[in-house]
């Protein structure tokens, strides 16, 4: 029997069904999240299903969350999506229920619960949720809110079909999801808009990343950079992406000052893998975008050394095929 099955026959024998979601929730959380949630409305009526997890920091218009006593939890299903390890989990409560169940698609290095269905070689969770859909025609029924949702995931974590996890089956899915009605250009365009904060934010980032001569590329926000440019640390992910347009930049990270004195980074790369540098820094995720504190500016030093020394590796092992 196919993980898929298994789930769905979990799904099945539950009359309570919790999904939860990682913190500081991105498009593809809150996507494969919440259109499982409305697949599952859909397919079985007389479940009761909650998505919880606390505030969506600006994403409002994709879905908001609901809030549940713990006794819920007694006898019910609880299902995790896109949340790779167990401490990034948002609402602690997600081991108060009956059974656990994981479904994501970063490399799963910190498994938890009792069924666990990982593919790293899908874009976004929300393709898999899609494609747990389409498994079961007869069983599963797709409407107009989960279609938006899903296709809203798979956008936001494929930049919008331009990372190389954007497969031919990627944007057939998509496509697929379009066919249900809802206002794709509308959505498109509420993923791409940013505050006009977060818009002058931008034009610092242009003016002032720092790129080495491999495209190792960094920018630092203090907190008082934060503050004069009335930004939250959820906000500063609208700009994460801008590095990687200019085409001297290989690999970057964006390193964010936190209230309690730390650093979150966002890593991302066109080539070198990141992925493994990211988990020797308390974090992890995928091998071209990742995530990792840094608990001092030493420490943000050291990340950025290994940005710089990947970059260089990559730099000469292309020079090196290029000369056979």
């Amino acid at each position: 029997m196919s993980i898929q099955n298994e789930i769905l026959n979990e799904i099945k024998q539950y009359d309570t069904i919790i999904i939860h979601r990682h913190q500081r929730p991105d498009p593809d959380a809150l996507g494969s999240q919440v259109g499982l949630a409305e697949i599952l409305r859909q397919s079985f009526p007389e479940k009761a299903i909650y998505q919880v997890g606390g505030p969506v920091e600006g994403l409002e218009y994709l879905a908001t969350m609901e809030e549940i006593p713990e006794e819920t939890y007694q006898g019910a299903l609880v299902i995790v999506t896109d949340t790779a390890n167990a401490p990034r989990i948002s609402d602690s409560r997600y081991d108060l229920g009956d059974k656990l169940i994981k479904i994501d698609h970063h490399p799963n290095d910190e498994p938890y619960g009792d069924l666990v269905w990982v593919n790293t070689h899908a874009s976004s969770c929300s393709e898999m949720i899609a494609d747990f859909w389409q498994l079961f025609p007869d069983e599963l029924v797709m409407n107009e809110a989960a279609a938006r949702l899903l296709y809203g995931g798979i956008v936001g974590d494929t930049g919008r079909f331009l990372y190389p996890a954007t497969s031919a089956h990627t944007l057939a899915i998509a496509s697929k999801l379009v066919e249900y009605g809802f206002d794709a250009t509308k959505l498109n365009r509420q993923l791409e808009q940013v505050s006009r904060d977060v818009a002058r934010l931008s034009g610092y980032v242009y003016q002032n990343l720092e790129i080495d001569e491999h495209g190792a590329g960094r920018i630092i926000f203090t907190k008082e950079l934060m503050e004069e440019f009335s930004v939250t640390d959820a906000q500063t992910a609208g700009v994460v992406p801008l590095p990687g347009v200019i085409e001297d930049v290989l690999a970057w990270g964006i390193f964010v000052e936190q209230p309690q004195g730390y650093y979150r980074v966002r890593l991302r790369s066109k080539g070198p893998v990141i992925n493994e540098l990211a988990k020797q820094h308390h974090g992890g995720g995928h091998p071209l975008a990742s995530g990792a504190n840094a608990y001092s500016l030493e420490e943000a030093q050291e990340i950025y050394e290994e940005i710089q020394r990947l970059c260089h590796e990559f730099v000469e092992n292309e020079a090196k095929d290029t000369e056979k």
